[in-house]
């Protein structure tokens, strides 16, 4: 019989276990790295071949901007993956992602996008996804309720957001715009799911029978939709499409999540997606073909018809209790 081994420092540890005695790590969470998974750093600048990189990805010899490892991101644990693109447009990666599974309890995922015209968008964008991470963790080991726990995960988020502002103004004459981003999330046990979002992140069901959009965005154009104002067709081109509604942020006030709870009775697949992606295909029936592939599939999709945004993917499984 194998020896079972912790896996942040390796000593080993008994099935029984739940914390590792010679680190102390949790045993029954796994999760992705605080900070958020990267791709792998470059090791010399792309234009000279200086090996010499600053912390801010800038040759010291010929000063290029060298590619950051956030620009692609990719990332697996367990059944759950996600794939994080810059996409082909933007300066760099300011959508973030967090997941992790608490054995025999559940899974927890989010994906967070931050506001482009926001100060520290990327900052924003990771500090909300992990601080909700956690708190969702924690609920599942608690088996806490999972729509207050929901909630609870937001305002985690809007603090860790928050606390990014500077004391001092960002230049002078004042404040800059407060770091903002969006947030949408999944809480999965093996009999229900919960969903919570801020913004216009989205999440889905995606199945054989009845996909369907499991969110609706927080703009202003969706909400014009809504009172009559714009049909569909009218909003996808408005100028107003992307103009925020709610977002997570020093400057949003009060923030609570709508919250949903679905028991699905067949398997299937959540997607959690920045707007990288359902800016091309926002409709249920053209995202579930692409499962077979994997996140990669959805982001190439994405990137091939324009990249104009950053494009994160997350994928959870779930199948009934039987």
């Amino acid at each position: 019989m194998d020896t079972l081994k912790c896996p942040e420092c390796f000593a080993p540890v008994a099935p029984e276990d739940r914390f590792c005695e010679a680190c102390g790590r949790n045993l029954l969470v796994r999760r992705t790295p605080l900070g958020g998974p990267t791709g792998p750093a470059q090791a010399s600048c792309i234009l000279c071949g200086s090996p010499d990189i600053d912390d801010e990805d800038y040759c010291t010899q010929c000063g290029r901007h060298q590619p950051s490892a956030r620009d692609r991101v990719e990332y697996t644990l367990g059944a759950v993956s996600g794939v994080s693109d810059r996409g082909k447009r933007r300066a760099r990666n300011e959508d973030s992602m967090a997941f992790g599974h608490v054995a025999g309890k559940g899974v927890a995922a989010v994906v967070c996008d931050g506001v482009a015209s926001s100060e520290r968008a990327e900052q924003a964008s990771q500090a909300a996804a992990d601080a909700a991470v956690d708190v969702l963790l924690n609920a599942l080991i608690d088996t806490a309720d999972p729509e207050q726990a929901m909630i609870d995960a937001v305002a985690a988020s809007c603090l860790s957001v928050e606390q990014l502002v500077e004391a001092e103004p960002v230049e002078a004459g004042g404040r800059g715009v407060a770091p903002s981003c969006t947030f949408v999330s999944v809480l999965v046990t093996e009999t229900s799911v919960t969903v919570g979002w801020v913004g216009d992140s989205r999440a889905y069901w995606l199945a054989d029978e009845d996909s369907k959009q499991l969110t609706t965005d927080d703009t202003w154009a969706a909400q014009l939709v809504a009172e009559g104002v714009l049909t569909e067709e009218q909003a996808r081109t408005d100028r107003r499409a992307h103009v925020l509604s709610r977002w997570i942020g020093a400057d949003a006030g009060q923030v609570v999540p709508q919250v949903v709870t679905l028991q699905p009775t067949t398997p299937g697949m959540f997607l959690l997606c920045s707007d990288g992606l359902h800016n091309y295909r926002p409709q249920p029936e053209d995202l579930q073909p692409l499962l077979p592939c994997g996140p990669e599939e959805f982001v190439k999709v994405a990137l091939e018809a324009g990249g104009h945004d950053n494009i994160t993917v997350v994928l959870v499984p779930f199948a009934p209790a039987q």
